[in-house]
């Protein structure tokens, strides 16, 4: 199916009076970007700017532009286009961000101009991907900031002038294997070039590059940079000094073949930062310290350390932030009590390191750290001597350490901790618990103590943000303090915490967001919607609801006057999977802004849905599978979302969803992006060639004018002359004869109840799904004990009279059986003969005074949709007279419990 863009306004980009599709293309604000960004990292756009495109499987970028708003500022592009024309670009001058993801060869001269707002471009591609540049290709870019070329090989071209203003450039993923190469193809880069001036750039990026691995002498001569990334490549570090650099302040060389601190390249341009991350030094010599004095910012994380050399610190006087997580350091002593010099860090990563204790003087000389992360460690308790002298840190990871206990006043030595995380531990109660000794702490993530919860939960009162985790099973806590009077944002994972509706409101007075994650949801499911703490509230702007997929009902949110975002994920059942409309999981919310749902089980939309939703502007559609859009959506379309974007999901192939295709083209208001390449199926186990909509409407019958009226009238004389006409023999008097004899069978009451029928289940099946009717079916039911149980089953194929009319046959048997058995599958119910014994079962269930039994086995997930509409077909599927067969050998001994228990055998499965 292809991809249609429909977003309803867009008021101060197009026409009011003019819909909108924009085939293959998505279309967002900068704002809403979040949303739909994975949509988006093909190309890396600003979320700053107003309006962002994105168009995928471009062949025609004629065609495709066409369907862009004009005033579009971010434009991403994907597809297959080799050339790219003059004036390619023309219509789009204020265009500030511009990626091309399009197997371009060659750029034809003029391809960009009339770009002069252009900031960032991007060409993206595959480094077998040639790509050949006119010399002045950028030549009218004189607002161009950042030039990049991710991918596509630039090997053939020279003399390609860079724009003046031009401060980043990336030639990432493609083929280079020498720096010099670089200088011919942009001569502007070395000096003596016709300016006579030496460039300068922020940054240049030749981050994987695979097969870089030399620098010719003087290759960059004269160019002054502030970084210089080599990330990803197999340069040595210690290369970097012959390149004829005059100025590089920043070196990043991530995993490359450095082997050990490049101490010369550090002193030589006296650089300011180093990130050997993963280069696997292993070592650090004291003497190549000596040479480190410039330092400002060091990265070492996995460089496989397990130690580091004394003086470490003081060897680099101006150091501020130092890296060293994912190392195997046996201790964190950075601090010596000989010379008793301290150090001017402050941020310090120690995280994955294994460390198992901290001594009181770790931390000594670190008067002025700000920043200190430690988890993934193995602490399990910490004194308070530990961060003695730590006055000034702001920020204390401890999270993911087995920690059990704290000592006494271990935080009394932090008066200015602002933001502190202990998820993922083990802790216990104690007088720790009671925060004492920072003044400022406003973000708290704690998992709440595994002890008992008879006491109350002290926590600091002028908190602004707080999360808590629980494990699952746990009794709730309560909270020691009466009010939070800042706390904005609130997390609960797990249902650890115990509130009240009496006074949440007045707790947490200043709550405006709330994220529930992983909890089960039934209180929030409850009918009673005043029990639960969420609807006092009345401040709260954001909440995300993740359900733990155990939840049986869906839970509606209504009520909360101030909401403006509100997503809900993972609320469907895995158990129990059924199918909601919209209005059930949001009901009052006049302010909603912005609607996420991914795997909640929707299946209908309807106008009904959008009643209590007045200022919704951005409806998004995840991971929902089978949707049908009402009709009724045509009429309420000027009221709809402004945005509606259905991603990762795919529209239900059926007549239902005929209307849509052209209510897109000709919507006046409303626009919708569908992302999806669902391909209608309409035979079993075929497979169309045909999208979604072109097939709907070839092969549904037209919905408008005199043809809607010519079709509704012989439907209804239809269905007025279906029990004449359905079957050949008069087949209303058969009805009557199986439910006259199924009443008369019921007036004989239990009385010797084995008696009373032939069979014990009558199967109902199609030809197509016989051998698992054979295989899996017959050797359990009629298998003898204790492999089996023993019951006399119904097969048409076996046990019906020969000769018989199969109409006769079906309604006799089913009447001498004690339970009804329908195995359906898509195939069974494109069968007459199944669906002319499912309508008969029904119809025995409805006249009968004490009815039979009737299951239904699902062989496969059937859409309610394609069941017949029978009401009491309907209230079994509600009541739990039906089970799926599961593909996973794990849950097949629940299937069978559940059939015996159904079939009066009990225990077994």
């Amino acid at each position: 199916m292809g991809r249609h863009l429909l977003l309803p306004g867009l008021f101060l980009y197009l026409p009011l009076t003019a819909g909108w599709t924009a085939s293959n293309c998505l279309v967002t604000e900068g704002s809403r970007l979040p949303l739909v960004s994975r949509f988006f990292l093909v190309c890396p756009l600003d979320s700053s700017l107003p309006l962002l495109a994105a168009c995928y499987s471009v062949t025609n970028l004629t065609q495709a532009l066409e369907a862009v708003p004009q005033s579009v500022e971010g434009l991403c592009l994907a597809g297959s286009t080799l050339f790219l024309h003059p004036d390619a670009f023309s219509h789009f001058p204020g265009l500030k961000v511009l990626g091309l993801n399009l197997r371009l060869t060659q750029l034809l001269p003029g391809a960009l101009r009339g770009l002069g707002q252009l900031k960032q471009l991007f060409f993206i591609g595959l480094r077998t991907n040639h790509l050949f540049l006119p010399p002045d290709a950028f030549g009218n870019l004189s607002s161009l900031q950042h030039l990049a070329f991710l991918g596509p090989c630039l090997d053939g071209n020279l003399g390609v002038r860079l724009p003046p203003g031009l401060q980043r450039l990336d030639v990432k993923n493609s083929c280079l294997q020498n720096v010099g190469k670089l200088a011919n193809i942009f001569p502007d880069l070395v000096l003596g070039s016709s300016s006579g001036e030496a460039w300068t750039l922020d940054m240049l990026d030749l981050s994987f590059n695979n097969g870089l691995k030399m620098a010719s002498p003087g290759a960059l001569q004269g160019l002054k940079l502030g970084t210089l990334r080599l990330d990803h490549t197999k340069m040595e570090a210690a290369a970097v000094v012959g390149l004829g650099l005059q100025r590089l302040d920043t070196l990043s060389v991530i995993k490359t073949d450095t082997a050990e601190l490049p101490a010369r390249a550090v002193a030589h341009f006296e650089l300011q930062e180093l990130n050997l991350g993963s280069t696997l030094i292993g070592h650090i010599a004291l003497e190549a310290l000596a040479s480190c004095y410039s330092l400002r910012r060091l990265g070492l994380e996995s460089s496989g350390l397990t130690d580091l050399p004394p003086g470490f610190l003081a060897a680099m006087p101006r150091l501020q932030r130092l890296n060293l997580s994912s190392n195997q350091l046996r201790s964190a002593m950075l601090c010596t009590n000989e010379t008793g010099a301290v150090s001017g860090l402050w941020a310090l990563d120690l995280s994955k390191n294994g460390l198992q204790t901290l001594s009181p003087a770790t931390f000594s000389c670190l008067p002025h750290l700000r920043e200190l992360l430690l988890q993934g460690n193995q602490l399990v308790c910490l004194e308070g001597q530990v961060f003695q002298g730590l006055r000034r840190l702001e920020m204390l990871d401890l999270g993911g350490n087995p920690l059990v206990a704290l000592g006494d006043g271990w935080l009394a030595p932090l008066p200015a901790l602002t933001t502190l995380n202990l998820l993922d531990t083990r802790m216990v109660l104690s007088p720790g618990w009671d925060f004492q000794g920072p003044e400022s702490l406003h973000n708290l993530s704690l998992q709440l103590p595994s002890g008992p919860s008879r006491v109350a939960l002290s926590l600091p009162m002028r908190l602004r943000s707080l999360e808590l985790h629980a494990a699952s099973g746990r009794e709730h806590w309560k909270l020691a303090s009466n009010v939070f009077p800042v706390l904005q944002t609130l997390t609960l994972k797990g249902w650890g915490l115990q509130l009240g509706t009496q006074n949440v409101s007045e707790i947490f007075p200043a709550l405006l967001q709330l994220s529930l994650l992983g909890n089960s949801l039934e209180a929030l499911c409850s009918q009673d919607t005043s029990s639960f703490f969420l609807w006092q509230l009345p401040r709260l702007q954001y909440l995300r609801v993740w359900g733990d997929r155990h939840s049986p009902r869906p839970c509606c949110i209504t009520g909360l006057p101030s909401l403006r975002e509100l997503k809900l994920q993972a609320l469907q059942s895995r158990a129990q999977p059924r199918p909601v409309r919209l209005e059930e999981l949001v009901g009052e919310l006049p302010r909603l802004e912005v609607l996420h749902l991914a795997q909640t089980g929707l299946e209908t939309l309807s106008a009904a849905a959008f009643q209590g939703l007045g200022s919704l502007q951005v409806l998004v559609l995840d991971w929902e599978t089978g949707l049908v859009l009402d009709g009724s959506l045509q009429e309420h379309s000027p009221q709809m979302p402004q945005y509606m974007y259905i991603l990762t999901a795919s529209l239900a192939c059926q007549c239902a969803n005929a209307w849509v295709g052209p209510w897109l083209e000709r919507s006046p208001r409303t626009y919708i992006h569908i992302n999806s390449n669902q391909l209608c199926q309409p035979e079993p186990g075929g497979r169309s060639k045909n999208p979604l909509f072109p097939f709907l409407q070839s092969h549904c019958p037209k919905t408008s004018g005199l043809g809607l009226f010519l079709g509704s009238f012989a439907l209804l004389l239809l269905l007025i002359s279906l029990p004449l006409l359905q079957e050949a023999r008069n087949s209303w008097i058969l009805y009557l004869q199986a439910l006259f004899r199924a009443w008369l069978q019921g007036l004989r009451g239990r009385r010797d109840e084995g008696h009373r029928f032939l069979y014990d289940v009558f199967v109902s099946h199609c030809r197509q799904d016989q051998g698992w009717v054979v295989w899996e079916l017959l050797p359990a039911l009629e298998g003898c004990p204790p492999a089996g149980w023993g019951l006399r089953l119904c097969l048409p194929e076996r046990d019906f009279e020969p000769g018989k009319d199969v109409t006769d046959n079906v309604a006799e048997n089913m009447a001498s059986s004690r339970v009804v058995l329908c195995v359906l599958s898509r195939q069974a119910l494109n069968t007459p003969r199944c669906r002319l014994e499912l309508r008969l079962a029904t119809s025995l269930l409805l006249a009968a005074p004490r009815p039979p039994v009737l299951l239904l086995v699902f062989l496969e997930p059937v859409s309610r949709h394609q069941l017949p509409r029978y009401h009491r077909l309907a209230r079994l599927l509600r009541r739990g007279d039906y089970c799926v067969w599961p593909k996973e050998e794990e849950r097949k001994d629940e299937f069978w419990a559940w059939l015996g228990s159904r079939l009066g055998q009990p225990g077994l499965g």
